[in-house]
């Protein structure tokens, strides 16, 4: 009796390769596929003011949807095999997911400082982040990413896999280069005049950018800090008092809503009522993020000279003053001095056990009062007591959660919006809460003069505070802040800025008065414009 012979198994593929899917198509239809559906930002404003009724639009459309498609899938198709292609799809599906979330629901773009933002941000501001439309994406994601990680892939000999990678490579460059062509002198024009759509590439824009802000702080982390400038401090005067300034970082308050400027609502009641407070009302800052603005405000070049390198591998202004032997002391409420304070005393007031300043595990601003009391407390025990300076690095307006930043008290302009997801509040809601947690601004900065006046007699005393960067609140369908500057709204960019030199024109910090305020209404300043009058 013979042996029935075995039936022939039936391939899905050409002779000589395993069953499954092509790479190369996989890659290329996951690719079309977040061309089309996650890139809604980039299509929303790159199509703007076109009619569907005119076929050039169809044309622009195709070939630049061809373009990206082809583009992003030449470097994927160069990194991927059998054991890295399921990973990196994934890896993109996430990223374009979420970014275009973001993109969508706050109008911010995906460059590198806002990347290096999103990488330097701590689990309670990401988790401020979260809410349903987020979560919609994500899980839309983990879909898609959980059928890909199930999908069968073709499997080659090497020589012929080899072949078949080049020769989609090459083919991809052609079309590239093809459908360019056929949009070249449009799209180019779009590119040039509006440059922040290429930060609206998804996932390109998010790898390249993640990329370049990874590789730049590494370079700054392992860069020597140059010294700003040499530290020589003047000879101390006979029975002078020691000094004591305090500078008040806000977080992401706008100069428009604040009253001391001209804004319709009182939301500096508190303030109003001090006497020789300056306020300067055309100050511009530095960037619209903290990662930006904040080292720019410590730094030696400041706005006029900016350069971002050179600013993140030199020393600050706190530096050369620490070096010149003042005490220096950074009191912080948010995440941290983004390098401007390595080094030096630093104390994080965030995570403090008080139940009334520090309900839900997060603290209010008027933790860092009590953090000052303290550190005025260290300063004057010492023998001699020393110059001081300390930093109070607030949490501010610090969105979306406004509402989070101000204790029940300070609830006065109502209704407010009690959600993270701006978009599910009017704006009249969302202005409130702003303001509201203006009103507890204004209270910090009025607590601590009061604190500063009690200590006069003890000290020279002196209080600066400046915004680091403003918010876009819903203007043009604009939230939150990080735009790149060339393009940011006047919302991100003006911030207010005053300073309160001590009830003694004669004494102290008095002197600053003609030197350094005597332009605040004549001219614009930035919010670097303290350093050289202070130092």
């Amino acid at each position: 009796m013979t042996r029935a012979a075995p039936r022939s198994k039936i391939s899905l593929s050409r002779s000589g390769d395993a069953a499954g899917f092509s790479t190369e198509w996989v890659v290329l239809a996951v690719l079309a596929l977040l061309v089309l559906l996650g890139n809604a930002a980039f299509w929303q404003q790159a199509l703007a003011g076109r009619s569907w009724a005119d076929w050039q639009t169809w044309r622009f459309a195709l070939s630049v949807g061809v373009m990206l498609t082809a583009a992003q899938a030449v470097p994927v198709l160069l990194l991927a095999n059998r054991w890295t292609t399921k990973a990196l799809l994934v890896l993109l599906v996430v990223c374009s997911t979420v970014s275009s979330h973001m993109m969508s629901r706050y109008g911010v773009v995906m460059d590198p400082s806002m990347l290096r933002n999103a990488m330097r941000t701590d689990v309670r501001e990401a988790t401020e982040l979260v809410n349903l439309g987020l979560l919609g994406s994500v899980a839309m994601g983990a879909v898609v990413a959980a059928l890909l990680w199930r999908l069968p892939l073709r499997q080659r000999p090497w020589r012929r896999a080899l072949w078949v990678r080049g020769a989609t490579i090459v083919g991809l460059l052609v079309l590239t280069v093809a459908a360019l062509l056929l949009v070249f002198q449009d799209f180019g024009s779009m590119m040039r005049n509006q440059k922040e759509l290429r930060y609206k590439i998804t996932p390109a824009s998010v790898i390249w950018s993640s990329i370049k802000a990874t590789v730049d702080d590494l370079r700054v982390a392992n860069a020597q800090r140059e010294p700003s400038q040499p530290a020589q401090r003047l000879a101390k005067a006979e029975g002078r008092k020691p000094q004591l300034l305090v500078m008040v970082v806000g977080e992401t308050v706008r100069a428009m809503n604040f009253s001391l400027g001209g804004y319709a609502r009182v939301t500096n009641p508190e303030l109003a009522r001090i006497q020789d407070l300056i306020y300067f009302p055309k100050t511009e800052a530095c960037g619209t993020s903290t990662e930006v603005s904040l080292p720019c405000m410590f730094s030696a070049q400041g706005r006029e000279d900016y350069d971002e390198d050179l600013i993140r591998r030199s020393e600050s202004v706190l530096h050369l003053l620490d070096r010149a032997g003042l005490r220096v002391v950074w009191l912080d409420n948010q995440s941290g001095c983004k390098g401007v304070c390595q080094g030096l005393e630093t104390r994080d007031v965030s995570n403090g056990t008080d139940p009334v300043l520090c309900p839900d595990g997060r603290c209010y601003d008027m933790a860092l009062v009590e953090g000052l009391k303290a550190e005025i407390q260290r300063s004057g025990a010492a023998a001699p007591a020393k110059d001081t300076v300390v930093v109070l690095h607030q949490l501010g307006n610090h969105g979306p959660a406004y509402y989070k930043r101000y204790p029940e008290n300070f609830r006065r302009f109502m209704p407010e919006c009690t959600r993270n997801e701006l978009r599910e509040c009017s704006r009249e809601e969302i202005v409130n809460a702003y303001d509201n947690a203006i009103l507890y601004t204004d209270h910090l900065l009025a607590s601590t003069i009061a604190l500063l006046k009690e200590k006069q007699s003890q000290f020279d005393v002196g209080l600066i505070y400046v915004s680091d960067h403003g918010e876009s609140l819903g203007e043009n369908g604009v939230f939150l802040h990080g735009l790149p500057r060339a393009i940011a709204p006047k919302e991100q960019l003006a911030v207010p800025m005053l300073w309160w030199l001590g009830s003694d024109p004669k004494a102290g910090w008095g002197w600053m008065r003609p030197v350094c305020a005597s332009a605040p209404s004549k001219r614009p300043a930035t919010t670097t414009c303290s350093t050289p009058c202070w130092v």
